[in-house]
């Protein structure tokens, strides 16, 4: 009778050890203070394959800035989707058969809504110049389109290329910006906790125009290497945007997958410092 006495003790004893009040603070037995909470360390992004169920939808996938964001989705295991004016892209290159092509136009018709379907995140590249009222339908609600629709459809994340502001080039270039800034007011506003805008500067890498490739790098490299240690310069009034520093197509892209697949990447605005840090880290 003593001993299962002593034993129940024991257990309720290590009970009251284990369970923790409502404000997660542990009871001590062996007093009467309260332990202080545990401190938990902020989470970090790791860089693992996503699971096979991941399907991407790049929208833009065949042009610049997206079609290095399919292969590098492909590569990390995703299955990966595009859509664009186009449809099809006119790559030659073995990756680009991996890729499911969809043609749709998100000014003008819903039925490219069916590309959504089991997808579970979004990037978009969707971008132009021309008109004001051009670049804003283009750059504004095509891609205002595209994320309510996605909401609607029950897309895990979005993350939308946006673009750095260049101060006084603002002004030349208002639709542009203004089309921009609103599609990114309403990814935060329907994608809270789970909207990415990456705001690249110039984007360099090698572009493929027909079956001519543009070696963007020749100049953009040297330049990313010189303006990355001058970020000084960045704050000087109006022409201090102008020492933004370039960005490789690669890291944008490797950024822009890992936000849309890894769900501990911090919501919110990236700036090019941030792409570049985020690249560096996946490259360790």
């Amino acid at each position: 009778m003593a001993s299962r006495l002593i034993h129940s003790r024991l257990s309720l004893s290590r009970l009251y050890v284990m369970v923790g009040n409502k404000n997660g603070r542990l009871l001590s037995t062996e007093s009467n203070k309260v332990d202080e909470p545990f401190k938990v360390e902020e989470a970090e992004t790791v860089n693992v394959p996503p699971p096979p169920s991941e399907k991407l939808l790049v929208l833009g996938g065949n042009g610049f800035v997206g079609s290095h964001i399919c292969r590098e989705a492909l590569n990390r295991g995703l299955s990966v989707a595009s859509l664009s004016r186009s449809g099809g892209s006119s790559l030659h290159d073995s990756w680009a058969k991996n890729v499911t092509w969809h043609k749709g136009n998100l000014l003008s018709s819903e039925s490219w809504k069916e590309a959504l379907d089991g997808v579970t995140s979004v990037i978009s590249c969707i971008g132009g110049f021309g008109s004001n009222s051009y670049m804003y339908k283009i750059n504004g609600t095509a891609n205002i389109n595209a994320i309510r629709a996605a909401a609607e459809k029950g897309v895990k994340r979005f993350v939308y290329i946006s673009a750095a502001d260049f101060g006084l080039a603002n002004y030349l270039l208002k639709g542009y910006y203004e089309g921009k800034r609103a599609a990114e007011t309403e990814l935060l506003t329907k994608f809270p906790y789970a909207g990415v805008i990456l705001r690249p500067g110039f984007i360099h890498g090698t572009r493929s125009v027909g079956s001519i490739k543009l070696p963007l790098g020749v100049i953009g490299s040297p330049l990313e290497m010189v303006l990355q240690h001058a970020k000084p310069l960045n704050q000087i009034p109006l022409v201090g945007p102008l020492f933004t520093p370039p960005v490789n197509v690669t890291a944008v892209a490797k950024v822009a997958v890992r936000a849309a697949t890894d769900p501990v990447f911090p919501p919110g605005i990236v700036d090019v410092y941030g792409i570049q840090r985020f690249s560096q880290q996946m490259s360790r």
